[in-house]
């Protein structure tokens, strides 16, 4: 746990956490809401799927509870797609997605594994990610060695292979793009949202990067550290770089209690359940998923939460 002195500073970032403010999710491509009588209206002329797309939100799913959010699995069947290791621009992957459903499109997701990792060390998020709703591709990198600005291109590159040139380009939507990683992938994954406008959600897994500032970063991160972790040590790299993007950009840190460096390779409920919330409120621009991040989520395994509440 905490000094006194840090304690403190995690309780006034608690503080200041007031619950909605206005109820407000940022958009980059819906700038207002139904009104409730227009969306009722909505709602009667083309059902609630298309009254839900009216309104600016691309829910998939029933209505979420602390249950669903922890669960294994979500409300839909999974596919998978190997993706060779001959593609250009990244080493080859996985690709899960929904399946037994004409809900969609999807937002599409790329997750890059850590410094001399495999996609296995973070398959277990694709299939968990899919099941609620998301097209998934976690990536083998170009070499285990590579650094963090390196994979920033190959999530990219995993990108524009997600909406372009996979088997399922049809089921993502090109306009709702979101990156994690770990380690190394979660600074490259810090570092492509800078690079890529078109990105609007990010999830870096105890992220290691050399460069401390992302002054420059306008997407919507959250950054998970892990209170333990001696390879890339919260105080010189999680915590600077949540500290270095602006407060008027949407972010949160979260710190889980006694966690190493990697805990993101095996399967952790609250990892999941806050990566799922995070990414369903800007991916999908899902306003039932806002409760389980703000007011700030008091779960026994986090040691310190710290955000600007910006839902």
């Amino acid at each position: 746990m905490r000094n006194d002195a840090a304690a403190g500073e995690s309780d006034r970032a608690r503080s200041r956490i007031t619950g909605f403010r206005g109820g407000t999710v940022r958009r980059t491509k819906v700038t207002t809401l139904l009104s409730a009588a227009a969306l009722a209206l909505t709602t009667a002329l083309v059902g609630p799927a298309g009254a839900a797309h009216a309104a600016g939100t691309y829910q998939h799913g029933p209505d979420p509870t602390e249950d669903s959010i922890e669960a294994p699995r979500g409300p839909f069947s999974v596919g998978e797609d190997r993706v060779s290791s001959l593609v250009r621009g990244f080493g080859g992957g996985t690709v899960y997605y929904p399946t037994g459903t004409d809900e969609g499109p999807f937002a599409g997701i790329a997750i890059s594994p850590g410094y001399t990792a495999s996609q296995s060390s973070i398959a277990w998020l694709g299939p968990r990610l899919a099941s609620q709703g998301f097209v998934v591709i976690t990536i083998d990198t170009n070499s285990r060695y590579d650094q963090p600005g390196s994979r920033a291109d190959q999530l990219n590159a995993a990108l524009g292979y997600l909406t372009d040139d996979s088997d399922v380009a049809d089921l993502v939507d090109p306009e709702r793009l979101g990156v994690a990683g770990h380690s190394m992938g979660g600074g490259g994954s810090l570092e492509a949202t800078v690079e890529n406008s078109d990105i609007e959600a990010a999830v870096p897994f105890a992220p290691w990067h050399l460069r401390k500032d992302f002054s420059e970063l306008s997407t919507p991160t959250f950054i998970i550290g892990g209170e333990s972790d001696s390879v890339a040590p919260v105080r010189r790299h999680s915590e600077p770089f949540y500290e270095s993007i602006p407060d008027s950009t949407d972010k949160a840190y979260m710190e889980l209690e006694r966690a190493n460096h990697f805990f993101p390779n095996t399967p952790d409920t609250t990892t999941a359940k806050y990566t799922l919330s995070w990414f369903k409120l800007f991916l999908d621009d899902d306003e039932r998923y806002a409760q389980f991040l703000c007011p700030a989520p008091d779960d026994r395994t986090i040691s310190e939460y710290r955000d600007t509440c910006p839902y």
